[in-house]
C-alpha cells in the first residue's frame, strides 16, 4: 500500500517537477556533490559504489521504505539547500524520489539517469563498499 501512495505522488507532482536529470560522469564524482547512492546492501556489495559515495538505502529488498528514517538519515549528510545527487541501479528508484525530494521537501537534487549500470558501461570506476 506504501509503495502505491508513493508511486501516486510521484505522478502527479511530476508536471511540476523542477529535478535536474543527468548521466553520470566522472567530471560530477570528481566535483564536490554528494552522490547518495540509494540501493540496497546487497547491490552495493555486488557492484561497489562511485568513489565518495555515500550508501543510504531507500527501498528495501522488498520494495518497502520508510521515509522518516530515510529523511533522518539524508539530512545527517546533507545540509540544508545543499545540491546533491541521488544514484540507484538504472534511475527507477531515484526519478520517483528525486521528485519527492524537490517537491515535498524542496530539496536541490540530481537524478543520475541509468543509474549504475550506465556508469558502470561508461567505465566509472567503482570502489568495493565496506560497512559502516
Amino acid at each position: 500500500m506504501k509503495k502505491i501512495l508513493f508511486i501516486l505522488l510521484f505522478l502527479i507532482s511530476s508536471s511540476f517537477a523542477e529535478v535536474i536529470n543527468q548521466y553520470p560522469s566522472q567530471e560530477l564524482v570528481d566535483s564536490e556533490i554528494k552522490i547518495i547512492d540509494i540501493r540496497t546492501l546487497g547491490e552495493w556489495r555486488e557492484t561497489g559504489l562511485l568513489k565518495d559515495a555515500i550508501p543510504l538505502t531507500f527501498f528495501d529488498i522488498f520494495g518497502n521504505y520508510n521515509i522518516p528514517v530515510f529523511m533522518a538519515k539524508l539530512r545527517s549528510h546533507v545540509k540544508e539547500g545543499e545540491k546533491f545527487a541521488i544514484i540507484c541501479h538504472v534511475g527507477n528508484r531515484t526519478a520517483m524520489l528525486a521528485d519527492y525530494l524537490d517537491k515535498e521537501q524542496n530539496m536541490q537534487v540530481i537524478n543520475l539517469l541509468g543509474g549504475m549500470d550506465y556508469a558502470q558501461k561508461k567505465g566509472l570506476k567503482t570502489v568495493p563498499y565496506v560497512a559502516e
